[in-house]
C-alpha cells in the first residue's frame, strides 16, 4: 500500500485560486485583487499565496508583472497541452475530448509505424506485447499497455508523434484509477491489441489503421462506462 500524500497550506490554496480561476470567478485577462485583500479573503499569509501563485504561473494560469499585479491568462487562447492533467482534475468531461484526439493520433500512428517500423522495432513490440499478457493486476496491464504505445509511436520515427502519445497518457493520468476497465483481463487486453502490432509487424497499413481505430474505440467504450 502507498501511504496517502499529504496536502499542505499552499497544496489548498492553489487547488481553490485553480477552481475559481476555471469557474471563472477571476475571469481570463482580468488581475487578481492585491496580495494582502486576498489572502486575507482566503484566510493565508501572503507567502503562502506567493507559493500557490508561483505553483499556477508554472502551470500557465496566471502571469505575474512586477509593479503591475498578477493577471489571469487566457489559457485557451495561450496554453498548451500540459495543462491537460489540470484541466482533467477540474473537469473529467476533459476525458471525452481527449478520447476523441487519442483515435485520431493513435490511428494514425499505427499506420506509419506500419511503413516505417524496422526489425528492431517489431522485435520490441512483440516483447512489450507478450508483457501484456504476462501482467499481473489491472495497474500493471494498464501501463504495459501503454508502452506498447510508446513503441508504435517510436516505430513512426516522428518524434513529435511520440511527445503527442505521452501527452494524450499524461492527461488522464489524474483519473487512470478509473479508466482501468479494458486491463482487468491480461489475455483480453492482450487479444484486443494483438492485431494492431501483427498488422505494423507485417507492414500492412491500412489494417494497422483500421485494427488500432477498432481497439481505440473498443477500449475508449469500456473506460467510459467505467469513468460513468
Amino acid at each position: 500500500m502507498e501511504a496517502l500524500p499529504r496536502e499542505t497550506i499552499v497544496d489548498v490554496l492553489e487547488d481553490r485560486l485553480r477552481t475559481d480561476i476555471l469557474n471563472g470567478r477571476h475571469p481570463a485577462g482580468s488581475y487578481l485583487p492585491p496580495e494582502r485583500r486576498l489572502a486575507d479573503g482566503y484566510g493565508v499569509t501572503r507567502t503562502t499565496l506567493k507559493h500557490a501563485f508561483g505553483r499556477l504561473v508554472q502551470a500557465g494560469l496566471l502571469e505575474t508583472r512586477h509593479g503591475v499585479g498578477t493577471r489571469v491568462r487566457d489559457y485557451t487562447r495561450l496554453g498548451g497541452a500540459d495543462l491537460l492533467p489540470m484541466l482533467v482534475r477540474h473537469d473529467a468531461k476533459w476525458v471525452h475530448e481527449i478520447f476523441e484526439v487519442r483515435r485520431g493520433i493513435g490511428a494514425l500512428i499505427a499506420e506509419r509505424a506500419a511503413t516505417r517500423a524496422t526489425g528492431t522495432h517489431h522485435a520490441e513490440l512483440r516483447a512489450l506485447l507478450r508483457a501484456v499478457q504476462e501482467a499481473e493486476g489491472p495497474d500493471a496491464v494498464q501501463l504495459a499497455d501503454v508502452e506498447v504505445h510508446r513503441a508504435l509511436a517510436r516505430a513512426t520515427g516522428n518524434r513529435v508523434y511520440v511527445l503527442l502519445t505521452n501527452t494524450l497518457f499524461n492527461a488522464y493520468l489524474p483519473v487512470r484509477s478509473l479508466l482501468r476497465g479494458p486491463f482487468t483481463d491480461p489475455h483480453a487486453a492482450y487479444e484486443r491489441l494483438a492485431p494492431v502490432v501483427e498488422a505494423v509487424v507485417d507492414a500492412d497499413a491500412r489494417r494497422a489503421y483500421t485494427a488500432a481505430d477498432a481497439y481505440l474505440r473498443d477500449t475508449e467504450r469500456i473506460m467510459l462506462d467505467g469513468l460513468a
